[in-house]
């Protein structure tokens, strides 16, 4: 990038509005700056863009704050050399408290080429990620449930994970609801096993043959 000449713009961003610095240095040396501020709509997001593209701005710089940045990359994707900013790399000079003067600071040392951006992946990969991550958190939830569930059985004297290896398999879920409407004869519960867990039928009665009180809560 030309840091002579090119016209940047630096965003600081928030939940409800962005602060947005533009920097462009002529060629006759004179600096000029201009500063809007923009809400966060997605149509507040396109009427930024096209105001930067006005201002034929080529390059954008905006802080990585949280999830908050992704609305306005998505907007500005494709139209602009985008860099995202780890936040401990914009090292701020003291007295840059407001949010003007932050966006200023960001382009300033983005027209100098001092800025390195953190790395973004296409559109389709970030989605991905989005899904596996989620997907890795359904599954700690998952596991976090049956330790709880597990915990409470082994509270009420009911030692149905020593048996089952999936408490939370077909058999053990249909034992759980049984518990839940207040079945505690352990024979009926152990008639709930379903395929190859009725051969550990004799064992289930004495695993939910257990010590229930009123406190118990799955």
């Amino acid at each position: 990038m030309d840091t002579l000449f090119a016209k940047v713009a630096g965003l600081d961003v928030h939940l409800k509005a962005i602060q947005c610095a533009v920097r462009c240095c002529h060629e006759s040396g004179k600096l000029l700056r201009q500063v809007r501020s923009f809400g966060t709509m997605t149509r507040d997001l396109r009427a930024l863009a096209n105001y930067l593209q006005a201002l034929g701005v080529t390059h954008v710089a905006l802080e990585a704050t949280g999830v908050l940045w992704k609305p306005v990359w998505n907007v500005l994707e494709g139209r602009f050399t985008l860099l995202l900013v780890n936040p401990r790399h914009l090292k701020k000079v003291p007295g840059r408290k407001t949010d003007v003067s932050d966006a200023e600071w960001i382009a300033q040392l983005l027209q100098y080429g001092l800025l390195r951006g953190s790395f973004v992946p296409p559109r389709p990969l970030r989605e991905l990620r989005d899904l596996t991550r989620h997907r890795a958190q359904l599954s700690g939830e998952h596991t976090r449930v049956a330790n709880r569930i597990h915990k409470l059985l082994e509270d009420a004297n009911i030692k149905l994970g020593a048996v089952a290896s999936e408490l939370l398999g077909k058999s053990g879920r249909a034992m759980l609801r049984a518990l839940l409407r207040g079945e505690q004869d352990a024979k009926e519960l152990a008639e709930l096993a379903c395929g190859r867990l009725r051969g550990k039928i004799p064992q289930l009665r004495l695993a939910l043959e257990g010590h229930c009180t009123d406190r118990l809560v799955l």
